[in-house]
């Protein structure tokens, strides 16, 4: 069971009882990609950094060792609409977790020294990716794809984007978007519910004013009752790699379209985890074309990408790029059996179980459902919703988002 409550500042919290001795939490913040003023690309992921660099009362080193020297782990990520900062401790020292947490929200200075040593580190990472094909095909897909939304711009940065940013810009981003109404916090662990909200709210109280006003959080956009037609490519990009690195995909459904569980059935479907997934049977197993394929649904506030992504040797790039759209006029053209849906079904909620069961995916996943809905769906409700599918509303969506005439392709070559 879940418990949820949204307090007075505009904050939310969210919990769930577990018998583990073990603790976790996540801070989530609505501040990513999408959030960033143009010119400043990439500060959103240089400001995740920089709050490791030094709080009001912490040097970079005694925040490492805060945790760390409990035996705990702290670690946070930026993606295009969210920071999260997170921990893992013992279950008795949650308070502590929690505590470093807002601390690092609403204390850290961003020093220039620092900030000067961190932006190096940052443009070593850009070219890093640059160096990983199959890593940098996706963010330049989403450039081509989204542009010019903000959704297109890479989470990284640029290195001439990087250069402008100082310590002022920072601290006016984290004003902007640092605000308890863009915040939850989600915990994890052996815990009374009462316990873990007294943990949350004491630390709200030590970091956020007293009698703090939140201002309206942000408009649900609409969603439309046809898909926008996207922009579309068929793109070829040298590399010079040893391997053919291909992408095919579109956009998608949004987090707040009613559609959107037929879409993750059926990404589970084409290319999930599982080596029993359809075009992992059919390029690799069958064929032995590739090595990996595999296929994602990623959903936003107001739109959402479905890709389609295998690497291969030059000679099979053609005959991989027939297999997959063969596959995709297959499940368009042709509802699947009662018996394969329910065997679908029987594996998706039983890698959403497994997942479940990991404290820490828990703990991210619960703050981000409370960000973007305002509330976590029960494991029953999930298991309704799965259920409801049926093998005609699979086979409208994929005649809906994998149309023909809305796939793009780019290639790494």
């Amino acid at each position: 069971m879940f418990y949820t409550k949204t307090f007075e500042c505009g904050l939310q919290f969210a919990f769930r009882r577990t018998r583990s001795q073990v603790a976790y939490s996540a801070l989530a913040i609505r501040s990513g990609t999408r959030n960033e003023p143009e010119a400043y690309s990439g500060i959103a992921h240089m400001t995740e950094h920089m709050l490791f660099k030094g709080t009001a009362k912490r040097t970079p080193q005694q925040i490492s060792n805060r945790l760390e020297m409990l035996g705990g782990e702290l670690n946070a990520y930026t993606a295009k609409e969210e920071t999260v900062l997170y921990s893992t401790v013992l279950k008795e020292d949650t308070a502590k977790a929690v505590d470093l947490l807002f601390e690092l929200a609403f204390t850290s200075t961003f020093p220039q020294k620092e900030l000067d040593k961190e932006r190096c580190v940052v443009i070593d990472e850009i070219n890093m990716y640059k160096d990983s094909p199959s890593e940098s095909i996706f963010e330049e897909f989403e450039r081509l794809l989204f542009d010019p939304s903000p959704l297109s711009r890479s989470i990284l940065g640029t290195t001439k984007s990087l250069r402008k940013i100082d310590a002022a810009a920072l601290q006016a981003y984290v004003r902007e978007n640092f605000r308890p109404e863009n915040m939850c916090i989600a915990i994890v662990g052996n815990l009374t519910p009462q316990r873990a909200e007294r943990i949350a709210r004491q630390a709200a109280e030590k970091y956020i004013p007293a009698g703090y006003a939140p201002s309206a959080g942000p408009v649900r956009p609409a969603v439309p009752d046809v898909l926008p037609v996207p922009p579309r490519f068929e793109k070829e990009m040298a590399r010079k790699n040893h391997q053919i690195n291909c992408i095919i995909g579109t956009t998608a459904y949004s987090y707040y379209d009613g559609r959107r569980m037929d879409l993750i059935l059926l990404a589970n479907l084409l290319g999930g985890p599982g080596a029993n997934s359809r075009l992992n049977q059919k390029l690799r197993e069958k064929n032995a074309l590739v090595y990996s394929v595999e296929a994602s649904f990623t959903q936003f506030a107001d739109n959402g990408s479905f890709l389609i992504y295998f690497g291969c040797e030059k000679p099979n790039l053609e005959r991989c790029i027939a297999l997959v759209r063969e596959e995709l006029a297959q499940l368009r053209n042709k509802p699947l059996t009662d018996k394969a849906l329910r065997t679908a079904k029987k594996q998706l909620l039983g890698q959403l179980a497994v997942a479940a069961d990991n404290g820490e995916a828990q703990a991210l996943s619960m703050a981000k459902s409370m960000l973007v809905f305002g509330e976590i769906l029960s494991d029953e409700e999930v298991r309704r919703r799965i259920e409801a599918i049926t093998p005609q509303s699979l086979q409208r969506a994929a005649a809906d988002v994998l149309a023909e005439d809305r796939l793009s392709t780019l290639i790494f070559k």
